[in-house]
């Protein structure tokens, strides 16, 4: 048989060519042939593997016009569980988000949203000082609640607030822990001594630039102030 082959592809080869050359084009025919064979292969088993799939991932002709048109009253039944788990996580009270990469807030009351802004958080700066103490200055992540609100808040000056001016730290008590003016006409206490308050450096608000406190404009700080309630959720991410 292979004999009887090797005589019908000699016939189709030219006479007086070297036998280097009879040689490659018996190598090209081959291949030729093989690929015909191996497409014609895949022709002949694609159905086979259509109907493997099928039954691999339980899928018959009539279930997959149901998952291009899904269901109407399946689909309204998701979205209404979908949505009473949404509103089960939502406060019913007032609350406030801040997101400490965009450096924006958004208030919200009766679950919708009736504020946003520009405000600025912690700057991750890293701050030592001689008796090589440590401060990173971030605004922590996590979901907060308002603990206090004040009116005109005098700030007391923590020890690295001297430590950043080169200043010698005073005892806990002096007179030049306390300062006047510079936390705005607000603040609502989160815990662990992080505030949100207001700022006489309004120009860098939007960007990463405070101790770990959250800053606002004085518009946008009083209507936060006059929302939220003691008790009110701080989320922030």
């Amino acid at each position: 048989m292979l004999n009887n082959n090797s005589d019908s592809i000699d016939n189709l080869i030219p006479k007086g060519l070297s036998k280097s050359w009879r040689i490659f084009i018996y190598v090209d025919v081959i291949l030729l042939g093989l690929i015909l064979l191996f497409l014609f292969s895949l022709y002949l088993t694609q159905p086979l593997v259509d109907v493997l799939v099928r039954n691999k991932l339980n899928i018959s002709s009539v279930d997959s016009t149901e998952i291009i048109t899904p269901n109407p009253q399946k689909l309204k039944k998701e979205v209404t569980k979908y949505k009473q788990k949404f509103l089960a996580l939502t406060p019913v009270q007032p609350y406030i988000v801040v997101n400490t990469t965009y450096n924006r807030f958004k208030l919200y009351k009766k679950r919708k949203q009736i504020r946003e802004g520009f405000c600025s958080t912690g700057s991750y700066t890293l701050l030592k000082s001689r008796d090589k103490r440590e401060w990173i200055f971030h605004t922590p992540k996590g979901m907060y609640r308002v603990l206090g609100k004040v009116t005109n808040p005098v700030w007391r000056r923590p020890d690295w607030s001297f430590v950043e001016e080169g200043l010698p730290i005073p005892p806990p008590n002096h007179p030049s822990r306390w300062e006047a003016g510079v936390l705005g006409d607000y603040a609502l206490s989160i815990g662990n001594g992080y505030l949100i308050h207001g700022t006489i450096y309004k120009r860098f608000l939007g960007m990463p630039v405070t101790h770990g406190c959250i800053r606002m404009n004085d518009e946008d700080l009083e209507a936060v102030f006059k929302t939220l309630e003691i008790g009110s959720k701080v989320y922030v991410y």
